[in-house]
């Protein structure tokens, strides 16, 4: 055998050796990748909303401000809608009469603390700072506020939203959580500019995301109950003030547009209050598996 033969044979060989390697790659298909973006449902599991509703909302709003009695509540009234409340009472006194009444419509009252205590970082709370605060302290001034709305509006209050949306007090190694606080006195516990809706699952109801409508026209809102509705989940949504435009403002426009899109039957929307819906969505959860 001559040396241009012997690698000749060697070149074959080679040859061989690759083909028989790609038919192996060929043959073998990996099973393709269950692909399930964040949020989205499976049907089988997904939680039940009542009467074939596909999403719950909740309309909130802080403070007690003025405009929610005179520009908010007459919207609710035309349609029927009940909302949350988070009262502070030294702006409850303003319009007394008018939260009685909206007590007997159905409104729901929360309890949003007495002094509304936030960070320092803020200059309107800088002499009344979560940082400087105890825990003592905390519970003081929110069952305070729980008094003054069972002496005025003859409520007991089972809805709670943190200042702020902050959920501590303390600096440092000596912080503490008032989470623990709120759900030993109430049913829910509301945030404050979170980034979705709460999956009905999974929400720890004291510690409830909410998304912000100061500001936002109803084009605005409709994508994020549209994400909502398409993952079965409960958008809350935060506001102030209800009126025309300015600081902190859920405009009266799209309050009423969230209402009468909520109205219409095909729409399949649960509206109601916190309170409502996060009672149903806490008898309605199974307990927990003992075997994990």
């Amino acid at each position: 055998m001559t040396m241009k033969d012997g690698t000749g044979m060697k070149k074959t060989k080679i040859l061989m050796i690759v083909c028989l390697i790609a038919g192996f790659i060929s043959a073998y298909k990996p099973a393709p990748c269950a692909r399930i973006s964040p949020g989205t449902p499976q049907e089988k599991g997904r939680f039940v909303w009542p009467a074939g509703k596909r999403v719950a909302i909740s309309l909130t709003f802080d403070d007690a401000r003025p405009s929610q009695i005179d520009t908010g509540m007459p919207i609710f009234d035309k349609y029927g809608v009940r909302a949350t409340f988070y009262i502070s009472p030294d702006n409850l006194e303003q319009r007394l009469e008018g939260w009685k009444r909206a007590v007997h419509k159905g409104q729901e009252i929360g309890n949003h603390t007495t002094t509304h205590p936030c960070t320092g970082n803020y200059a309107f709370s800088r002499e009344n700072a979560i940082e400087d605060m105890t825990l003592k302290a905390m519970a003081k001034d929110i069952d305070k506020a729980t008094r003054i709305i069972v002496d005025r509006l003859g409520v007991q209050p089972v809805s709670f939203a943190y200042p702020c949306g902050q959920t501590f007090v303390g600096r440092g190694r000596d912080v503490k959580s008032t989470i623990p606080l709120v759900a030993e006195r109430f049913l829910t516990g509301r945030g404050w500019l979170g980034e979705d809706a709460n999956d009905p699952e999974k929400c720890d109801p004291v510690q409830l995301m909410a998304m912000e409508s100061d500001g936002r026209v109803f084009d605005q809102i409709k994508p994020l109950i549209d994400k909502a509705a398409a993952e079965g989940r409960w958008l809350i949504l935060a506001g102030h003030e209800i009126g025309e435009g300015g600081f902190q403002t859920t405009l009266a426009r799209t309050v009423e547009e969230i209402c009468r899109y909520a109205a219409d039957p095909a729409n399949r929307l649960w509206i109601d209050t916190v309170g409502t819906i996060g009672r149903y969505i806490i008898d309605k959860r199974e307990p927990p598996s003992a075997s994990r």
